[in-house]
């Protein structure tokens, strides 16, 4: 079983910048992938960023160019930066594991409790 702990949440104004972590527990960290995902009150659950075992990385258009998403297979972490925040950034950032890189929710086995991030503007 996998346990993922976040942190790095929190408020920053429009244009500012936050850097999420996830640290994972398990055996096989390094050949999972990794994903973040963001919810906003009464919307379902949306792609972010993944990163797959051989680190190739994925992107959601609204985050292109503004996010970078990390492994550390070392240190069991996975990142995201997030830089040039806008308040519709605003909502709860999950981390999630699963077996291949994927957009899709059900695609991940475990998943973190969620950090807040809330931008203003």
């Amino acid at each position: 079983q996998v346990q993922l702990v976040e942190s790095g949440g929190g408020l920053v104004q429009a244009g500012g910048s936050l850097r999420l972590s996830c640290t994972a527990s398990g055996r096989s960290f390094s050949s999972s992938a990794m994903g973040w995902f963001l919810q906003a009150p009464g919307k379902e659950r949306e792609f972010v960023a993944a990163i797959a075992w051989n680190d190739n990385t994925y992107y959601a258009d609204s985050v292109k160019g503004r996010f970078t998403i990390s492994r550390d297979n070392a240190k069991k972490t996975v990142y995201l930066q997030m830089n040039s925040l806008k308040p519709e950034d605003t909502a709860v950032y999950y981390c999630a594991a699963g077996g291949r890189v994927s957009w899709a929710i059900d695609e991940y086995d475990y998943w973190g409790q969620g950090t807040q991030v809330t931008v203003s503007s």
